[in-house]
């Protein structure tokens, strides 16, 4: 292929030139919270006639967009796994929230109100859930207007579904070859316990928080970004797969150029998820403008890749470019372009 050099992008980083990247790319394509994504093939499948009679509403992205008035309604759920809420229900309720506020912000909008079902064993297993939940809640100026309760469940359980509004969609079916690709990234916090989650929200200020995430909007209003995705469980690596998977296109991207935080794993970093992060589709005329916005509140925003045509998702790490995925060969979510 090509040799990748941009002119346009960041000088690089520094790297631990001991990574060997086919080892690297040999425990991306075997990481747990990449290869979970397979599971959203059942949606996809089961999905396929409704998207047929309905094509105005496309599934496979962050939220469903549903054309209203002058805008769109973003709707989207989440669900926690029951080990985690039990082991860490304070925090299973947060990110209940936070992950769907990142949801809605990811496609440009601004969430309305949440509604959450919640399982305990007893009414005392539930208080740290809501505690989390109400907390988060405040933080991220998002009410919580229902739901359902159950008390008396043999096990934990946990999900929460988002209502949102936006003017203008930044959607993952959109990038196009020739687009920049840029990761914004909260890079203020650590991981959380063993998790696999960069937390840079639960003690930063709230209206730090709803501040940088109202950026989002904002890029979307003015047009300056094409396509894009909160980078989720599966990390930059699998956000990155998801988003040339709906777009049905092909990338690199340079891992010298990524904004990582200082001593962190890069297979860790790839594969987490931070409470603040995105991947972004930005045509190359706008580059600078988007990192200019980001960066001004303290964000680390890189440009650290390129979309191509085709369906091969490389990785680049010094002089070294391989090959992380083949989509054509082995589809991720099931969900590809409308």
């Amino acid at each position: 292929m090509a040799k990748f050099a941009p002119s346009y992008l960041s000088p690089p980083l520094p790297r631990d030139t001991r990574l060997n990247l086919t080892d690297l790319i040999a425990q991306l394509q075997q990481s747990v919270g990449i290869l979970g994504k397979r599971d959203i093939q059942t949606a996809a499948k089961a999905l396929v006639d409704q998207h047929a009679s309905a094509p105005a509403i496309r599934p496979g992205d962050d939220c469903a967009a549903i054309a209203d008035a002058d805008g769109f309604l973003l709707l989207a759920a989440e669900g926690m796994l029951p080990r985690f809420v039990a082991e860490e229900p304070w925090f299973a309720g947060w990110c209940g929230v936070m992950v769907n506020v990142s949801d809605v912000y990811a496609m440009g909008g601004t969430p309305i109100a949440v509604v959450d079902a919640l399982w305990s064993q007893t009414p005392e297993a539930s208080k740290p859930v809501w505690e989390g939940l109400q907390a988060a809640a405040s933080a991220y100026g998002v009410p919580i207007v229902g739901g359902h309760s159950n008390c008396a469940s043999p096990h934990e359980g946990l999900a929460v579904a988002i209502l949102g509004r936006a003017q203008h969609l930044i959607t993952s079916f959109d990038a196009q070859p020739g687009d920049t690709l840029m990761v914004v990234v909260d890079l203020r916090g650590s991981f959380f316990r063993h998790y696999p989650f960069w937390n840079a929200a639960t003690e930063a200020d709230p209206a730090r928080l709803r501040g940088d995430l109202a950026l989002l909007p904002e890029l979307a209003q003015e047009e300056l970004c094409r396509a894009g995705k909160d980078i989720s469980m599966g990390g930059i690596a699998g956000t990155l797969l998801m988003l040339m998977e709906t777009s049905g296109c092909g990338a690199v991207l340079d891992l010298d150029l990524l904004p990582k935080p200082a001593g962190v794993d890069l297979e860790r970093w790839l594969t987490c998820f931070p409470s603040f992060g995105f991947l972004l589709a930005v045509p190359s005329e706008q580059v600078e403008a988007v990192r200019a916005k980001l960066v001004q509140r303290d964000l680390a925003c890189e440009a650290v890749g390129v979309v191509m045509e085709g369906h091969d998702v490389w990785l680049k790490l010094g002089d070294d470019t391989a090959l992380l995925w083949d989509m054509a060969k082995s589809p991720l979510t099931g969900f590809g372009p409308a």
